[in-house]
C-alpha cells in the first residue's frame, strides 16, 4: 500500500462504480485485483478525469478501451454507438460524474469535505496524467459483454499549511 493512500478514500470510489454501473447497465461488475502505481499512467484509449479538491484532494481516472466506451455508452443511451462521438463522450463523463458524486457522498459520510470537478474525457493511448507524486491504486472491474472498466485512485489528504 502506497504510504500515503489510504484505502478509505478508495473504497467509495470503487463501490459507486460498482452500483451505478449496476443500476444504469444492469451488469454486476466483477472486481480484479488491486494493483498499485507510482503514478497514473493508463494504456487505456479513453479516460474520463476527474479532480478532488478538499479536505482530500487529488484525481480519480475512469479508463477503458474505446470498444467498451462505444459498448457502455450503448447501453446508456439505448442506442447503438458505433465510433465513439461527442454524445457517446458525454454518455461516458456522465457516467464518471455520476460515480465521483456518490463516492464524495461515501466521503462525506466518513469526515472529509471534497468537492470535483467537471469531467474531463481524454483520448489516445499510452497517456501520461501527472498526479504530482501521488500514488495511484488501480481497481479493473470487469463488465459482462463491455469490457473492462478500470478504477484509478490518486488521491491523497491535504496538507495543511501552517500559520505562519
Amino acid at each position: 500500500m502506497p504510504h500515503n493512500m489510504k484505502v478509505e478514500y478508495v473504497t467509495p470510489f470503487v463501490q459507486a462504480s460498482m452500483k451505478i454501473i449496476e443500476t444504469l447497465l444492469q451488469i454486476a461488475p466483477e472486481r480484479g485485483h488491486l494493483a498499485a502505481r507510482a503514478q497514473i499512467f493508463t494504456t487505456q484509449q479513453v479516460n474520463i478525469v476527474i479532480g478532488v479538491t478538499g479536505q482530500v484532494e487529488g484525481q480519480v481516472i475512469y479508463g477503458m478501451s474505446v470498444q467498451t466506451a462505444d459498448r457502455l455508452a450503448s447501453r446508456m443511451l439505448g442506442q447503438s454507438v458505433i465510433s465513439f462521438d461527442q454524445l457517446a463522450a458525454s454518455a461516458i463523463a456522465e457516467l464518471g460524474n455520476k460515480i465521483c458524486t456518490d463516492s464524495l457522498a461515501m466521503l462525506h459520510d466518513s469526515g472529509f469535505e471534497c468537492d470535483i470537478t467537471p469531467p474531463t474525457i481524454i483520448r489516445g493511448t499510452s497517456v501520461r496524467i501527472s498526479t504530482m507524486g501521488i500514488p495511484a491504486l488501480v481497481i479493473p472491474l470487469k463488465l459482462e459483454d463491455v469490457g473492462v472498466f478500470e478504477v484509478n485512485v490518486s488521491l491523497q489528504e491535504r496538507v495543511r499549511k501552517s500559520a505562519a
